[in-house]
């Protein structure tokens, strides 16, 4: 792996160091987006039944809050009536929506990075392609002129050879797998926003209700 860095030139390392931190936001998105810690299934049912007859203390709100992005949110509409047992169906929804926001801007941190460096990515190879033939043409001209056109430089037409080529497969192969993870994370996201969405509706129409009572 090493010899092939060699050959591919300077232009390769951007390229290495973009792949490096791919895989690490990869690896800290597949950690951060995992249903326990977003929506666990059965959630909401469970805060349905434990606020079935009344507003659960602050204390159990606490313990919901820290659950998981869904229980953040639903803990926000308990919080409003707790901090005011009169308010408005529109207030309860704002606090969940207000909520919802900043969740939301967590699940989609890090994503904006993943798909620059999918985009970057081909056009650093690009660049290590232009820079391969730089070099060789360089090696052609500096031949043409000592030799009458009679040759290049062997070594140096195949370094630019090996630059051009390796910088534009490896400016691929972190371009692709990058785009198919962004594009996969992207798709989870707003599985959960939707989620979120739907669960936070349902849990103000069960408040609303329940303030009638």
């Amino acid at each position: 792996m090493f010899s092939i860095i060699q050959a591919a030139g300077w232009p390769i390392w951007p390229l290495v160091a973009c792949s490096i931190l791919a895989l690490a936001l990869v690896i800290e998105r597949f950690v951060s987006l995992k249903t326990a810690r977003i929506a666990p299934p059965k959630l909401l049912g469970e805060v349905l039944t434990v606020a079935q007859t009344s507003v659960p203390a602050p204390g159990i709100v606490n313990q919901l809050a820290q659950n998981s992005a869904l229980g953040e949110v639903l803990a926000s509409g308990l919080r409003t009536l707790n901090t005011n047992p009169r308010s408005s169906d529109e207030e309860v929804r704002g606090a969940m929506e207000s909520t919802g926001r900043a969740v939301a801007h967590r699940l989609e941190k890090y994503l904006s990075a993943l798909a620059t460096i999918a985009s970057a990515a081909p056009l650093l190879g690009l660049l290590g392609t232009v820079i391969g033939m730089i070099e060789i043409f360089g090696s052609q001209g500096g031949a043409s002129g000592g030799m009458g056109g009679a040759g290049g430089n062997p070594a140096q037409l195949a370094q630019g050879i090996s630059i051009a080529l390796y910088n534009t497969a490896f400016g691929l192969i972190v371009a692709i797998p990058s785009l198919i993870f962004w594009r996969y994370f992207r798709a989870r996201v707003d599985e959960y926003l939707l989620t979120l969405e739907l669960a936070a509706d349902q849990f103000a129409r069960h408040l609303n209700a329940l303030k009638k009572r």
